[in-house]
């Protein structure tokens, strides 16, 4: 079996469409003044994903062993921190259905869950590299496919939160010049990580 690439994941999963897909983000004019909602249950899923993402290449056994104490604790840590920016972002926002992203407190929230997300897809990829001649094929397609799926989603983060600079006219992309994903790759990596919306 061939590792799958996250160029071929990407083409892959856009066969599965999520169709009760809630809208990310949407924005509203009002005189001079947009304003920006984001979907909180979407905020959620992101940063879950990010967590079971670590659950699913911590699981492999052979690869958790490969990566050593050391690795495991960076990611433990990454996990301790994105755990709490997604509990933080949860409890504040109770029941809500959609936050004004406008908003200085809710701006940092959901960049806090973005950061931590990041720095665990960032963490689980270098822990992974450092292992990929140590384990075997199959583990080691298993833990990339774990991998590609937060990848995804961090890319479709980013996407997001840069159509909102891009609305509001603020002058720096998060994502660069890469490509974002579609909603239904995102939705697909989402699945692939165990979380459905």
């Amino acid at each position: 079996m061939q590792n799958p690439t996250r160029r071929a994941f990407l083409r892959g999963s856009s066969v599965l469409v999520a169709a009760a897909a809630l809208t990310a983000c949407e924005s509203t004019t009002a005189g001079n003044v947009t304003t920006i909602t984001i979907n909180v249950a979407e905020i959620k899923d992101y940063g879950q994903a990010g967590l079971n993402a670590i659950t699913t290449v911590l699981s492999i056994a052979v690869v958790a062993s490969a990566i050593g104490t050391p690795a495991v604790g960076i990611i433990g840590l990454a996990d301790t921190a994105l755990s709490t920016a997604l509990t933080d972002f949860s409890t504040a926002a109770g029941s809500t259905l959609t936050i004004t992203y406008d908003d200085t407190n809710w701006k940092t929230r959901v960049d806090s869950i973005l950061s931590a997300l990041t720095k665990v897809e960032s963490d689980l990829s270098a822990a992974i590299t450092g292992v990929s001649t140590k384990v075997p094929r199959t583990d080691l397609s298993d833990a990339n496919t774990a991998l590609n799926a937060p990848s995804t989603i961090v890319s479709g983060f980013k996407a997001l939160l840069d159509s909102v600079a891009t609305r509001r006219n603020v002058g720096t992309r998060l994502s660069g010049s890469a490509v974002a994903p579609s909603q239904a790759q995102v939705q697909q990596a989402l699945q692939v990580l165990g979380v459905t919306a």
